[in-house]
């Protein structure tokens, strides 16, 4: 039973070459499709749950580590998305490095990443529809606005949005990148009229004490909103589908994460100087901030953009969850039926409808906070799988053709491991449960279809 068996690159060439995906990005789009699902989340949901509850004002800390912490992670990405240009992002680098049994848990726990990021999006995305309702004299009933555990029924704005871009995402990748880039100009103008608004207020008092919970707080602060930097693998998902990912996809990497980090640390020291932290624990800490100082229409224009902003966010991870599907499907470890590409369309439409049905029950009836620290124990999971890859690759093929070189590769991947081996560390004991937990089914799932029905496995028989 050989379970740590590779894919070669030249397998995934032929794929990709057979591939009915359009290859329709360039770099721009990229980089605005990690702009897209980056900023978002981070800014206009957490925030405010993170300062509160973890972190204090040192919540920008936090910010600055997780986006060091995803720096080093991103120069590995870069190189392995420029010499595995495919879908399937962790997945592909994995099977390529490690072997099909890491990429399964890799994909599997990509799945869990995917499926509940999302839910959290659409929960924020709610909260701020609501948010903006309410300051136009419009209050829709909690009953259809809330979770079963806050006292509602269903969160019916988070299911019909979800329900939305599913139909987009069946559509077309081009239809999907063109309502992407309109939403990202939206929610970056609203980023901009938050701190031109908000910024001359900031009173320094507010900062004190600047570290409430202490360094630990610091590491929790950063374990939550780490979330936020899911789009270091979103983006990869999408090589398949960029024009030149030899070029296209290092470069919009690397550029969407150092936009969104200085966003983010700005943001944060804005929010937490205008409002003391302890009063940020709400789903929309942006708009409320602004509220406080009576910025009313300034508070309901930043309301649409986060609105904008996380309806980007939800697109790609959407996205992103089908095109890791895709990729497990045609290795053999899912039914290939499910991820048919569509004739006329391009893209896998039965598998993007069941992930927005997932999607839709998840948001529609699981509490927000308890998502997210769901989510970002699969990231990291996969940021450090891949980071062994790189290293793996680079001694195991030396002369490969690698059009992004990461520079002092075994640093860098070392630092990549060490810093998301601590944020995963300072997790909570129910979120490794639920990790565990998940893993372990996985690995059933695995062994009971995954393994036989493995192309890889069926190769070797023949």
């Amino acid at each position: 039973m050989n379970i740590f068996r590779t894919k070669s690159i030249a397998e995934y060439k032929a794929d990709a070459h057979q591939s009915h995906l359009k290859r329709a990005m360039g770099s721009l789009d990229v980089t605005l499709l990690g702009i897209g699902v980056i900023v978002g989340t981070g800014i206009f949901v957490l925030t405010g749950v993170a300062a509160a509850k973890y972190a204090g004002p040192a919540l920008m800390l936090s910010f600055l580590f997780a986006s060091i912490a995803c720096g080093f992670v991103s120069m590995a990405y870069s190189e392995l998305a420029s010499m595995v240009p495919v879908a399937g992002s962790a997945y592909a680098y994995a099977y390529t490095s490690v072997g099909e049994f890491f990429a399964w848990l890799v994909g599997w726990n990509l799945v869990l990443e995917y499926s509940v990021g999302a839910s959290a999006v659409a929960g924020g995305w709610s909260a701020y529809v609501v948010g903006l309702l309410k300051t136009a004299g419009i209050e829709l009933p909690a009953t259809w606005t809330s979770v079963p555990a806050d006292g509602g029924i269903v969160n019916l704005p988070a299911v019909l949005i979800t329900l939305f871009l599913t139909f987009l995402l069946v559509r077309g990748v081009r239809e999907s990148v063109t309502v992407n880039k309109v939403l990202v100009g939206v929610k970056l103008a609203a980023i901009f009229l938050f701190l031109f608004l908000a910024a001359p207020s900031v009173d320094p008092t507010n900062w004190e004490p600047f570290m409430p919970f202490g360094f630990s707080g610091v590491s929790a602060g950063a374990a939550v909103i780490v979330f936020a930097y899911l789009g270091v693998d979103s983006i990869a998902t999408a090589a398949e589908e960029t024009k030149n990912p030899a070029h296209d996809m290092p470069t919009g990497i690397i550029a969407s994460l150092l936009i969104c980090t200085v966003l983010y640390i700005a943001v944060t020291a804005v929010m937490t100087g205008n409002v003391p932290y302890t009063e940020l624990d709400n789903a929309e800490p942006v708009a409320f901030v602004l509220r406080q100082l009576g910025y009313r229409f300034g508070s309901a224009l930043v309301g649409t953009g986060a609105i904008a902003g996380l309806t980007t966010v939800l697109l790609v991870m959407m996205y992103a969850q089908t095109r890791a599907f895709f990729a497990m499907s045609r290795d053999g470890l899912i039914p290939q039926s499910i991820c048919k590409v569509h004739p006329r369309f391009a893209t896998p439409h039965r598998i993007t409808i069941i992930v927005g049905l997932a999607v839709a029950a998840i948001s529609g009836f699981t509490p927000i906070n308890v998502i997210a620290e769901m989510c970002s124990v699969g990231t990291l999971f996969a940021f450090i799988v891949s980071s062994v890859g790189v290293m793996i690759m680079r001694k195991k093929y030396p002369d490969l053709a690698r059009p992004f070189r990461c520079p002092a590769i075994y640093v860098v991947g070392t630092l990549a491991i060490v810093s998301c081996g601590y944020i995963m560390y300072n997790l909570s004991s129910m979120t490794w449960e639920r990790f565990w937990i998940w893993s372990a089914l996985g690995i059933l799932v695995y062994f009971l279809y995954g393994y036989r029905h493995s192309r890889e496995n069926k190769q070797g028989e023949a």
